[in-house]
Order: C-alpha cells, then structure tokens, then sequence
C-alpha cells in the first residue's frame, strides 16, 4: 500500500450508480467523476512554519466528499486511487 506524507490522503472513488432513477443504464460517457470515496490511507499531518504537526482530521475508513477535480489519480496494485490535501476533501459523510 501507498504511504502519504503531510497532509495527503489516498482514497479509493465510490462509483457512481450506473442506472438514473428513471431506470436508464447510463453508459461511461454520460457519468460523472466520484465524488466521494473511502479512505484507505493517512498521513501524519501538516507541518506547521514554527514546527509542531497539525494531525490530519479523517481516519481510515472514513466516507469522505472531496472536490471534483481535486486530488491525483494514480494506480496502485492494480487499483484506481486518488491522492487529495486534506483542504481537498469537502466533509465526512455520516451515517
């Protein structure tokens, strides 16, 4: 697995539903870049001017909305992730 530094954060995308509500089976083009994900790594934090560490506010296995076009996609063991700052991901979901 990929090990983050900073304030990094690897996710693994959520995909989207592949049929609308109306029952239609959206094909590739027509779908949209996940937004939201589950988190499969952590950095330590952000390292501050005057030293100390600020601890990156998300944990593993957390559901998280992230911007749309944030983050870097890579692969990773034959697996699409995405690597965001932590000012990238939006809000945990809950529940």
């Amino acid at each position: 697995m990929l090990k983050p530094l900073g304030d990094r954060i690897v996710v693994k995308a959520i995909e989207a539903e592949t049929t609308s509500r109306g029952g239609i089976v959206l094909p590739d083009s027509a779908k949209e870049r996940p937004q939201t994900g589950e988190v499969l790594a952590v950095g330590p934090g952000k390292t501050l001017d005057n030293g100390t560490t600020v601890a990156v506010e998300v944990k593993v296995g957390d559901k998280v909305v992230y911007g749309k076009y944030g983050g870097t996609e890579i692969k990773v063991g034959g697996e699409d992730v995405i690597i965001l700052r932590q000012d990238d991901i939006l809000g945990i979901v809950e529940g």
